[in-house]
């Protein structure tokens, strides 16, 4: 690690960069010289060592092994990117760890898509082939996104790289299920939970997208069995009617209380389910008469369960109706419904039909219309206490973030967290698919009881049986990732005699990370689940000192920041439908990775979604360009130097501290610029502390193109005048100041535009740098750099003046390459400062004097400031001949247009009939000629005779 006084770079530089800036050229050689030179593993500190100390360990969210990077990605990455930089060139041992998730429904999905275009079927290869051909499909397409992540620059550990099926991560797995169900806190049972004819699996309600649709409400007669009436029902799903075991009233509806306790006989099928009391029949919905279906409906289940009702299952798999002697056995549940509205109208039991505002649940992945239905899952208990005791894993997620030990920022989403956390239901963490995390877990055929165990069993720990069977199941995928913050650091290890988890070196450096970077889309799949999960095991594990670990200690990261969501130019959320989707790698060939990366953090604001569009990536790799012409023209004067035989190496990046201890005698442009280069170093370090990327851009930004290249670099090419035999001390100086500034400048840059701080920090080494990256030296700090008011204060009236006379000149015409004497009137101070930078105003505003006045400046070719009154002595010389034609010409065109409106003002007929604002824009027209006519006549007479 270097420092802000890193070595001498050669004094043999590179003669030039080449005239064009092309990132197509530089970016894939920086990125593979980073992955290939391993720049960025780190290895595992020492406990009770200042690195470990000083540690900043973020972990990857885990894209999809099926996944291509998309611009959410991009802002992810290039978030977690600039952070990572940052705090390692601020001395910290940073840690960024990738990796993917073996993306259970999305794999199992795409791979069977793959099956079905060769003609076969998973099913056709048994489930070992189908598996075998999964890993198969993961090496050849499975790191897409991470070979992206190389293409763009992004600073992770590739030695540590994982994927969620790894074997070690598979144990962890294990383990962990395994431990929950010895606590008690893991269990299997019939319950309703959302099922997806698509995916052919449960899925969890985070996955299901709810749709505003129009759809209908059936009203069906349910005749009494004894024949003395009817109860009318209503309900959006007529064909779970054939798996009603009852019928529900409010107790309180005066309609139905004598009914409660009789008979009804179910229309079409015959059987008889009885009228029952209970409060989730609501009076004022359709007819305050509900239909009872537990196996299809999560609130019926529930009654179900109150009332001791049976569970009559009337679906497939695949949302077909599953009643052998039915005659709607294996239709399609909407063709089971037109079959069964027809039927119910055909028998005089459909009473009506009306138009109904309904939300409907969707399966996130394939959109199909999701089936509640009752299955045998494994379930978390989030809200039991364990068995050894202490809190539930629930309320010691809850605890963790009330408690601070866990931040979010934007702070609303704590909010949003608490509450989700507290409303929260018990996991459901199976899926019946073959790809994934098989549930540890076998069924005895003899005694039908369970035998869970970490390593295959030979017999059932029950009854001795060797008759079991594995669980055809496997585990949610967000299981296994909401173990990865303490499992890719070695969890659980345990002790050979005691099994209990034992503290890896990493877990002891790295546990818990500093902070996640992700989207809310992912705040309860992911970081809720995190959360409960590191809270609950990391427990368990001792800290370095041996000490008990605490709930402080025990949470898998300290802050988590929500990013925003990127829109399109026009705000509109991106999708394919819409065709407003940015592809990244489309945007960075066109523009280069710097000024992607740039537009995103120029616009990440916590809380603010970003609005991205290609004029403001086009802007930002004009900066690019701008920077790179200013490392030409600094390479240009070291050579020009050379030239002139100067010994002294003019590339020195650095000024010494006694040129800075004596910086009066610094011309007023370094010190200027020195202090602002501290200022804005300390500007830049607070916003990224406070993830304020698009402040932190800004003011790199304002700094790098604002102040180095149009106000320093040009006021500097005042001094660079360098002659063999002369006397270059000036010069010398003001290069030395503006490589070092400049060297400043990339390093304050690095992390947002790391490709082309890079290509030129090696260019200014000559290739042989004090470091093997830019990323490997000290990030700018304020302290490093003298800090001058006074030739802040000094500079920002100088700048002031030169804009004002500028400004001045464009209004009166001034030719551009015509000197002109100014005139100031202000303090004594200002007048002295005036003159004494009249170079910089002969050099930046054409002035050949300044002239300084006792009286205030007023009247044209004035203007005034809260520091001074400024005029432009000019005096413009005019060529009368052809000055008095272009008058007289602009008189007759005057002289027409008022004989024009005049003849139409005093036409009655036209004046009769004419709207009123035609007629007042005519008078309008009028007057203003008529000014113009005197205005133009006054200047033709104040001509002096030819």
């Amino acid at each position: 690690m270097s420092t802000d006084k890193t070595d001498t770079p050669q004094s043999e530089v590179k003669e030039a960069l080449p005239k064009a800036y092309d990132p197509s050229v530089i970016e894939q050689r920086w990125a593979d010289y980073w992955v290939n030179e391993r720049l960025f593993d780190v290895a595992t500190p020492e406990a009770g060592t200042e690195e470990q100390g000083r540690k900043f360990t973020q972990l990857l969210p885990p894209p999809n092994v099926t996944g291509r990077l998309h611009i959410g990605h991009m802002l992810n990455q290039t978030e977690m990117d600039i952070l990572t930089r940052w705090h390692r060139m601020l001395g910290d041992t940073a840690l960024w760890v990738p990796g993917t998730d073996h993306a259970g429904i999305a794999t199992q999905m795409m791979v069977e898509r793959q099956l079905k275009a060769e003609g076969t079927t998973r099913q056709a290869l048994g489930r070992e082939g189908f598996e075998a051909r999964v890993w198969q499909w993961k090496q050849l397409y499975g790191g897409a996104i991470l070979d992206q992540m190389k293409r763009l620059g992004s600073t992770v550990d590739w030695s540590r790289e994982y994927f969620t099926m790894d074997d070690r991560l598979s144990v962890a797995v294990k383990e962990a299920f395994v431990r929950l169900y010895e606590q008690g806190l893991i269990y299997r049972g019939a319950y309703i939970v959302n099922w997806c004819p698509g995916c052919q699996t449960a899925i969890s309600d985070l996955e299901v997208v709810h749709e505003e649709q129009l759809g209908r409400l059936y009203e069906i007669r349910y005749p009494l069995a004894d024949g003395s009436g009817s109860i009318v029902i209503a309900t959006t799903r007529p064909e779970t009617m054939l798996g009603d075991v009852a019928v529900a009233v409010n107790p309180t509806d005066e309609r139905y209380t004598a009914l409660i306790g009789k008979m009804l006989k179910l229309p079409l099928v015959g059987r008889e389910i009885p009228v029952l009391a209970d409060d989730w029949a609501k009076p004022e919905f359709g007819t305050g008469a509900v239909k009872v279906t537990p196996a299809h409906d999560p609130n019926d289940f529930a009654i179900g369960q109150r009332h001791s009702l049976p569970n009559i299952n009337i679906m497939d798999t695949t949302a077909h109706i599953d009643l052998p002697g039915s005659p709607y056995h294996g239709l399609d549940r909407y063709e089971a419904r037109k079959k069964i509205v027809a039927d119910l109208e055909e028998f005089g039991l459909l009473v009506g039909v009306k138009d109904h505002n309904n939300s409907i649940g969707l399966c996130d992945r394939t959109k199909d219309v999701i089936e509640p239905r009752l299955s045998l899952q494994w379930f978390v208990a989030v809200n039991k206490t364990p068995a050894a005791g202490g809190e539930s894993i629930a309320a010691k997620a809850i605890a963790a973030v009330e408690q601070g030990h866990i931040k979010f920022t934007p702070d609303q989403y704590r909010k949003t967290y608490d509450e989700w956390m507290k409303n929260i239901y018990d996991w459901c963490i199976s899926r019946q698919l073959w790809w994934g995390h098989r549930i540890p877990a076998w069924h005895c055929a003899i005694c039908a009881k369970i035998t869970v165990a970490r390593d295959t069993p030979t017999m059932c720990e029950h009854c001795g049986s060797s008759e079991i069977t594995q669980e055809t199941d496997v585990l949610d995928t967000w299981f296994s990732s909401g173990l990865l913050p303490f499992t890719v650091f070695g969890w659980p290890n345990a002790h050979a005699a005691t099994g209990a988890p034992t503290l890896t070196p990493d877990l002891a450096a790295f546990y818990p990370t500093q902070l996640l970077v992700t989207g809310f889309d992912i705040l309860f799949f992911w970081v809720a689940r995190m959360i409960m999960l590191g809270s609950h095991f990391m427990l368990d594990v001792p800290m370095p000192d041996g000490s008990q670990r605490t709930l402080a200690d025990a949470v898998p990261f300290r802050e988590v920041y929500i990013h925003a969501l990127v829109r399109d130019a026009d705000r509109q959320k991106m999708s394919k439908t819409k065709g407003n989707v940015v592809d990244p790698i489309e945007v960075i060939t066109k523009f280069g990775t710097d000024a992607v990366r740039f537009t995103l953090a120029s616009m990440a604001s916590p809380g603010t979604d970003i609005a991205f569009s290609e004029a403001r990536t086009e802007g930002n790799r004009a900066f690019a360009n701008k920077i790179w012409n200013a490392a030409r023209f600094l390479f240009m004067n070291i050579e020009r130097a050379k030239e002139a035989g100067l010994a002294t190496n003019p590339g020195a990046p650095h000024l010494d501290s006694e040129m800075w201890a004596g910086s009066t005698k610094l011309p007023l442009e370094t010190r200027w610029i020195l202090s602002r280069l501290g200022t804005t170093a300390a500007e830049v370090n607070k916003s990224l502390a406070d993830y304020r990327f698009d402040e932190a851009a800004s003011a790199v930004y304002q700094f790098f193109w604002g102040e180095l290249c149009d106000w320093y670099l040009e006021i500097i090419k005042l001094r660079l005048n360098f002659e063999a035999g002369a006397d270059n001390t000036e010069a010398l100086t003001s290069l030395q100041a503006f490589t070092s500034v400049f060297e400043s400048a990339l390093r304050l840059l690095s992390p947002f535009m790391p490709f082309i701080t890079e290509e030129i920090w090696h260019a200014l080494y000559n290739d042989a740098p004090p470091a093997k990256s830019i990323a490997l030296t000290r990030f700018p700090q304020a302290e490093s750099y003298p800090e001058d008011a006074a030739a802040v204060r000094s500079m920002e009236i100088v700048q002031e003046l030169i804009v004002a006379v500028r400004g001045l000149r464009k209004e009166m015409g001034v030719p551009e390459k015509e000197a002109t004497t100014i005139r100031v009137h202000a303090t004594a101070e200002v007048g002295a400062l005036a003159q004494s930078n009249a170079d910089m105003l002969a050099k930046l505003a054409r002035v050949s004097g300044v002239e300084l006045a006792e009286a205030a400046l007023t009247g044209d070719g004035t203007r005034s400031t809260g520091n001074f009154d400024v005029a432009v002595v000019y005096e413009r010389q005019i060529d009368v001949p052809a000055e008095r034609e272009r008058l007289t010409k602009d008189l007759a065109k005057y002289e027409k247009g008022i004989a024009a409106a005049d003849r139409q003002l005093t036409n009655d007929a036209f004046m009769a009939k004419a709207p009123a604002h035609i007629v007042e824009g005519l008078r309008k027209q009028s007057a203003e000629t008529r000014m113009l006519y005197d205005k133009t006549k006054a200047a033709l007479e104040a001509l002096p005779p030819a």
